[in-house]
């Protein structure tokens, strides 16, 4: 009994230094902290049209992966490639001089290993500014068995350009600060990625943000940060703020509500009386995505909701087009 008994102590302890050292191997980060964000020049040309007016792009690309993205399924490098040649299709087809991106993977287990960002710059975006916000060695989700985990996860957010970009700051907004040591290990950060480009000879200001998805009190936090940050930018260069704040104009005290009645601030593509929603892209029933522009330096032309983009993504795109005003 007392050998059964050791064998079982011995086997036990053995099971959790393993964890231990699975939790401290896979939880670490793949790259140095410097590189997380990073401005790329490549030397492609760009079909740049000089009608003064431009167009702006954001789209929660969810990796390419669909209606699958964060089910614990199987997914195929066809899936991937598939999607990836539709999106191309479909920026073929609008041709926005920026577009800004959430959860787009850089070099990842989960989608094969294709960098999307540099797929993307070689339709004709000379620059690219990248925010890495997930760098994990193996990422133990979705839970459930291990051919259905991401594995190594390199992913962000990016900005991909016509126009020179001449700077980019990454902000790691608050993280949810109830959230377990072993879940918080293996979280992404929730960015605002600030993007300076020069068009023509004007100073653009774009910020690209992701707010937190589960945590409503994380979320709200987040949103004043970045109102607080759009207020700091708009009194003195054209600015735009857009991405995916995760929240739905319909749910009690949204933290949209903080940026939807703005002076001064339009919101693209965007009616009280008629919201297209952007979640999900197979049946749409939320609005979360959005273009927030301030109107004292920006003259919105139009926006829309692109439905065309289909399931790419589980999210659809949304568009603006505008003029600078001089």
């Amino acid at each position: 009994m007392k050998k059964a008994l050791k064998f079982l102590l011995a086997v036990i302890a053995i099971l959790l230094l393993l964890s231990v050292v699975f939790y401290y191997w896979a939880s670490a980060a793949t790259l140095p902290q410097e590189s997380y964000s990073k401005i790329i020049n490549k030397p492609i040309k760009a079909a740049i049209d000089q009608d003064s007016i431009y167009s702006i792009i954001t789209y929660n690309v969810g990796y390419l992966s669909g209606m699958t993205n964060n089910k614990a399924v199987n997914r195929t490098e066809e899936l991937f490639s598939n999607n990836l040649n539709r999106l191309k299709q479909q920026l073929k087809n609008y041709n926005p001089d920026i577009i800004a991106f959430q959860e787009i993977d850089f070099d990842a287990d989960r989608s094969y290993h294709v960098n999307q960002m540099e797929e993307v710059s070689g339709l004709g975006y000379p620059y690219a500014a990248q925010a890495i916000n997930w760098d994990e060695r193996y990422l133990p989700f979705p839970y459930g068995l291990p051919n259905k985990h991401f594995g190594q996860v390199i992913s962000g957010q990016s900005v991909n350009s016509k126009y020179k970009i001449v700077s980019q700051e990454r902000h790691v907004l608050t993280r949810v600060e109830d959230s377990p040591f072993y879940r918080d290990a293996f979280y992404l950060d929730r960015l605002a990625q600030v993007v300076k480009l020069t068009i023509e000879d004007i100073e653009v200001v774009v910020i690209n943000i992701h707010l937190e998805a589960f945590d409503k009190p994380t979320r709200d936090i987040q949103a004043q940060t970045v109102l607080d940050m759009y207020n700091s930018y708009r009194h003195k260069y054209p600015t735009i703020l857009l991405g995916d704040f995760n929240s739905d104009p319909k749910t009690t005290d949204a933290a949209i509500n903080l940026f939807l009645n703005l002076d001064n601030t339009g919101n693209a593509a965007y009616r009280n009386n008629n919201i297209k929603n952007t979640f999900n892209s197979e049946n749409p029933t939320e609005r979360i995505d959005y273009i927030f522009y301030n109107t004292n330096f920006i003259e919105y032309v139009d926006g829309n909701v692109l439905d065309s983009f289909g399931d790419i993504s589980d999210h659809l795109p949304v568009e603006m087009r505008f003029r600078l005003k001089r």
